[in-house]
């Protein structure tokens, strides 16, 4: 529960008024806002129908104006409305599933809860305020930091996909007996798998998201605050740094590197041992190349030249 005034103090806006409006209990999509709800609009069509519903406080864009006490003007409404939904949501105890196999060996933070047929592994450390969901499945020696929260079905720490070929044409696993480490603030989708290392380890570094069925092999770094969207594949040994952000279904072959805060479109392929830099630059198509080169050749195929 919160009033206009904390709002403001939390979001770092202006209000029109801080004459409160009434306690404030959640956020909602606007169609089903009520009094006692917060919203969004970061347009001028969206504020307008904002002021038109019943919502307690409308977090607005400092480019829109209205006179509304409701209103409390931000730089970013999406930022402000997160920050306010996370502020309002309730605490959840912790929970150990009574279903939930966990080795005595492990280390489970405090805080941390753990959800339905998960199973955490010999020797796994994991840190406080942790959310692990439904059947997912730690692998033993898997290192996870605080506040990480893993959907359900996600695997970590599975046997990496590395094999030698013998001279009969057969195939022998290559050692897969490297760590995986999971830094602070993570968030995993469901039904992702990332697996450990060969001989080192595989890292995801703090504050990075990955969507649902994603694949991230054997030995791969994954920098800070990396955003991984759905359906995406990143083969071993591969490197993407801090702040890059990779749509759905990109495919990365190994030993490729995507340097920090580039943008790879949805579908974009990165050949193995590829290197794409330049920080805010967007590269599309497969093989992935600059947005400009890859809309200059889209225009060549559609003119059959």
């Amino acid at each position: 529960m919160a009033t206009i005034a904390e709002i403001v103090a939390w979001s770092g806006g202006e209000a029109v008024s801080l004459e409160s409006t009434g306690a404030i209990t959640r956020v909602s999509a606007l169609e089903a806002a009520t009094a006692d709800a917060a919203v969004f609009a970061s347009s001028e069509d969206v504020l307008q129908a904002a002021l038109k519903s019943a919502a307690g406080v409308i977090l607005a864009s400092s480019k829109l104006s209205a006179d509304d006490p409701r209103v409390v003007r931000v730089n970013d409404p999406r930022l402000a409305f997160s920050i306010v939904a996370h502020r309002l949501r309730p605490a959840v105890p912790a929970t150990l599933d009574a279903t939930a196999v966990i080795h005595p060996s492990a280390q489970i933070g405090e805080g941390t809860s753990i959800g339905p047929g998960a199973v955490v592994g010999a020797g796994v450390r994991m840190g406080a305020d942790c959310a692990i969901g439904a059947r997912v499945v730690i692998e033993d020696g898997v290192v996870i930091g605080d506040r990480v929260r893993i959907q359900a079905g996600a695997v970590l720490g599975a046997l990496g996909f590395g094999y030698a070929r013998k001279p009969d044409g057969s195939y022998l696993m290559f050692p897969q007996q490297g760590a995986l480490v999971i830094e602070d603030d993570v968030e995993i989708g469901a039904n992702t798998t990332i697996d450990r290392g060969a001989l080192e380890e595989t890292r995801i570094g703090a504050g990075s998201k990955i969507d649902n069925l994603v694949h991230i092999g054997h030995n791969c770094r994954i920098g800070r605050n990396v955003i991984i969207a759905a359906q995406t594949g990143i083969s071993g040994s591969s490197v993407v740094e801090d702040g890059a952000i990779l749509g759905g279904q990109v495919g990365m072959g190994e030993h490729a590197i995507v340097g920090p805060g580039v943008i790879l479109g949805g579908g974009a392929g990165v050949l193995s041992g590829k290197k794409l830099f330049g920080a805010g630059q967007v590269f599309w198509g497969r093989p992935a190349r600059p947005l400009k080169q890859y809309l200059r050749d889209l225009a060549r195929l559609s003119r059959g030249r």
